[in-house]
């Protein structure tokens, strides 16, 4: 029950809400006006005939889930903006993804894009061990960007939690319970917030500390015994639920792993794969070939995919999940082949294998690569996405017919196609996707050239 309401910014009503564990008869209540956070604002007298007094805030215990009333089915989308995800890899609301990477492959980076551009009406960024001046980018950043929802800074909207480096072992071990606590807080509220845990590793290796500490057994690579099931707890606590005052809210959780070496067997990472249902591997040699967001394509996957399908159907377009199977099946297949080239080089492939390495070039840099710094690159409206996957694949079916034909491939490479098909990102602007419909013309204009000829 919510029984107090106050612009907490200028774009976030804070609602009051009753303790789960409360209930009675309600004995006296505050005016409307202005309250100090401690002041008394509700009396309630419950069933043992005890007095409790409602303040304008909540005490809760971090370890311990806030009661819902119903766990719902977790289909819709959390909007990215970032084409690899949206489009090959979804994260529904209410969902849980893992990011892990090695040192410099962009998972901070990766999670600040997601802060500031998924469609979540609250985030919460917990910084569990992180480097100062990175908490201190996070606060420039988003002070002085505007949210494209409300035209108002990110920070009316963000929670950040700052546990560095040299705080305390046991501080760091409790951020991400508090940060996942604010999160339900304000999911019961009816929002749909998105926690980042920057990064779960420093949580481990802190929960290893203090074990180590109160002399526990240990067990692979010195982690407690314990390590996997205070993931699970913790990734447990997202999800789209009913809450207990009867409105719709998410938790989606989306934590960072620190694999040292990048390594992906060691304890951490394994453990958090198997209780989260998006994998977003970070590729060190993308990274260096500054190739952003570096999530390798061949080692990540969700399993939300058919979960959204409909949604996607119904408000994106009907073949929207067909194109993403064929960009997918694509890189497979490219893969595959790049093997056969490391071997013996690219001359000796016929021209129909030859096109599949030019067009999924076409999907790694010009769809799959993203500009953060580009006014329109840096977020992508669904709609765009799915027309810009649409002219990708249809440039590789009349040129597939072309070279079926025998229409030499060099030919169709000199004409430019592929280049175009790569600029899309810059040269058409989000508020102008109309301009993309002129491309498949285009396309079949050229390649009936070669055809005819």
């Amino acid at each position: 029950m919510i029984y107090a309401t106050c612009p907490e910014t200028s774009i976030i009503e804070h609602r009051c809400l009753v303790r789960p564990d409360l209930s009675g008869v309600v004995e006296s209540v505050a005016p409307n006006g202005k309250y100090k956070i401690n002041d008394v604002i509700v009396t309630i007298i419950d069933d043992n005939n005890k007095k409790h007094e409602l303040t304008l805030c909540q005490k809760w215990p971090i370890r311990h889930p806030r009661p819902i009333n119903d766990r719902l089915y977790a289909n819709i989308p959390l909007i990215t903006g970032q084409r690899v995800i949206d489009a090959l890899f979804p994260i529904a609301k209410g969902g849980t993804a893992a990011i892990p990477g090695g040192f410099g492959t962009g998972k901070t980076m990766t999670q600040h894009q997601l802060a500031k551009w998924c469609d979540a009406d609250i985030i919460v960024y917990v910084g569990c061990g992180e480097r100062g001046n990175e908490m201190s980018q996070v606060l420039e950043e988003f002070s002085s960007l505007i949210d494209p929802k409300s035209n108002r800074p990110m920070t009316d909207r963000t929670c950040l939690i700052a546990n560095t480096s040299n705080m305390p072992v046991a501080a760091r071990e409790a951020s991400i319970y508090t940060g996942i606590t604010l999160a339900e807080y304000y999911r019961d509220m009816g929002y749909h917030v998105a926690i980042m845990a920057d990064s779960t590793s420093r949580w481990a290796e802190a929960l290893r500390e203090i074990s180590g500490r109160l002399e526990e057994m240990p067990a692979e690579e010195g982690f407690p015994a314990y390590l996997p099931s205070r993931l699970s707890e913790f990734y447990e606590r997202a999800g789209l639920v009913e809450s207990l005052c009867g409105k719709q809210g998410s938790v989606t959780i989306i934590g960072a792993v620190s694999p040292q070496g990048s390594d992906f067997s060691e304890p951490v990472t394994q453990n958090t794969k198997r209780f989260t249902r998006c994998f977003w591997a970070l590729d060190k040699s993308l990274a260096y070939a500054r190739h952003y967001p570096a999530i390798n394509w061949l080692d990540s996957y969700s399993e939300y995919a058919g979960d959204l399908e409909k949604w996607y159907c119904d408000n994106v377009g009907e073949d929207f999940m067909k194109c993403r199977e064929r960009f997918s099946a694509l890189l497979q297949e490219e893969a595959s082949l790049m093997e056969i080239v490391k071997l013996i080089g690219s001359d000796v492939l016929p021209d129909d294998q030859k096109l599949i390495i030019e067009i999924t070039k076409a999907i790694r840099v010009g769809f799959l690569q993203q500009n953060a710094f580009h006014k329109d690159d840096t977020y992508v409206p669904l709609s765009k996405q799915l027309k810009m996957m649409r002219a990708t694949l249809h440039l590789y079916d009349v040129a597939a017919y072309a070279v079926a034909q025998g229409v030499p491939l060099s030919k169709i490479t000199d004409s430019g196609l592929f280049d175009k098909i790569i600029r899309i990102k810059y040269d058409v602007p989000n508020d102008k996707e109309e301009l993309l419909d002129s491309y498949t013309k285009e396309i079949d204009d050229v390649i009936n050239t070669f055809t005819v000829s």
